[in-house]
């Protein structure tokens, strides 16, 4: 934990906003302390008559904690983390057209506001955002004599190629539980499935995403094209550490992968996530996307001050500071632009792009969260050897169809 040493006592005053948010860094040389106390000490000095104190906490306990804060009737004013539909669905969230201005509103990018939205309004601000993309290590596919594939068929045929020359995870896949939802997304929408069908409703074990997980245990895990450990048992940091030792041909990554791995001399080749067979090369699928939400608590009643601490954080310059920190993506139009906005690498570029048509996960149906830890500790039985596909998605739905209820 790290801030400034937020009280967990008393209702705002009117003249000191609370803030908690997850705690983006990984050593104290890059928490994002050194961010929050450049941009409320900045805030303070254009608002003399606000103070924000913010907490910092890990993302493993953010969640938890927040939902404590406000169970308890000691809500902060505002929170940064990555879920907001469950206090939106408590009537618990100021919207957005109660905060910001016409114009703030629509500069949000728009698969982020429609993520951020729970009908047609919004509570969940976006703040940083990333996209998913397949990147392959250059050095690997060229000793292989292979290209960046296209299709399903392409990326196996690759995956076996680097398999005959040594590398250890000729194609890394990350389903333990630490970030399989992403990575099961990002394959179920390469064949025209996904989570959700075009009402919006889960639709966890369509045809189509039985089809691809009986392709990926058939032809990538079976033939033994995943690497040593079992998908199961692979976790996102994992299969990530695993690339920048230089052991991994291909994995589906996020920008500060791209960076890390350029940093270690590494040359990586980024393309979009290749299609099944079933669609065929030329047809375009969606990239996932995730988004971090600010949201604002109407419990302290302080509306006018949240919304002008929000108009400050949400400027370019604050907002591509924080994003470039942390090799994201900026939330906004203005901010994403180059180099006006602040700007983006240009190998950021391929990632804005994929997130301007990117597909989120479903984030605004309050029971997603519980659906998404059903998805993590559950998909990777499918691809297991006396794994049952069908069964395997039969089971994460009917657990799914229960957290709809219960919502």
């Amino acid at each position: 934990m790290a801030g400034c040493g937020l009280s967990d006592d008393g209702d705002g005053d009117g003249g000191t906003l609370r803030l908690v948010a997850a705690e983006y860094g990984d050593t104290p040389a890059t928490s994002s302390k050194a961010f929050w106390d450049k941009v409320t000490e900045d805030f303070t000095a254009a608002n003399p008559g606000i103070k924000v104190e913010v907490k910092l906490l890990p993302w493993t306990d953010i969640d938890r904690e927040v939902s404590r804060m406000v169970k308890a009737g000691n809500a902060p004013d505002l929170a940064l983390m990555g879920g907001y539909s469950d206090f939106a669905a408590q009537g618990k969230l100021y919207s957005a057209d109660e905060l910001l201005s016409v114009t703030a509103e629509a500069n949000f990018l728009q698969p982020l506001a429609e993520a951020g939205s729970v009908g047609n309004t919004l509570y969940g601000l976006p703040f940083v955002a990333s996209s998913r993309l397949l990147f392959y290590n250059e050095a690997l596919f060229s000793k292989a004599g292979v290209t960046a594939p296209k299709t399903w068929s392409d990326l196996k045929a690759a995956a076996k190629a680097l398999k005959d020359k040594g590398v250890k995870y000729p194609f890394a896949l990350p389903l333990g539980p630490e970030e399989a939802h992403a990575e099961a997304m990002i394959w179920e929408l390469s064949n025209g499935g996904g989570y959700a069908d075009s009402s919006g409703n889960y639709s966890l074990a369509s045809d189509r995403n039985v089809e691809t997980w009986q392709w990926v245990k058939d032809n990538l895990v079976a033939p033994g094209l995943v690497g040593p450990t079992p998908p199961a048992q692979l976790n996102r940091a994992d299969a990530f550490a695993a690339f920048l030792r230089g052991e991994a041909g291909m994995l589906n990554g996020y920008p500060s992968l791209a960076h890390e791995a350029r940093g270690k001399g590494i040359t990586v080749g980024t393309v979009d996530m290749p299609v099944s067979d079933t669609l065929g090369a030329g047809e375009s699928t969606p990239a996932v996307g995730v988004a971090d939400w600010m949201m604002a608590f109407k419990q302290n009643g302080n509306r006018a001050e949240i919304g002008t601490f929000l108009d400050f954080v949400y400027q370019d310059k604050n907002l591509s500071d924080f994003a470039d920190r942390y090799h994201l993506l900026p939330s906004t139009v203005s901010a994403s632009r180059t180099p006006a906005g602040g700007g983006l690498a240009t190998n950021d570029q391929l990632f804005l792009t994929a997130l301007r048509g990117a597909q989120l996960y479903p984030v605004n149906d309050p029971s997603w969260v519980k659906v998404s830890d059903t998805i993590k500790r559950n998909i990777g039985r499918a691809v297991e050897p006396a794994g049952d596909p069908k069964a395997v998605l039969d089971d994460i739905a009917a657990q799914a169809n229960e957290a709809v209820k219960k919502r």
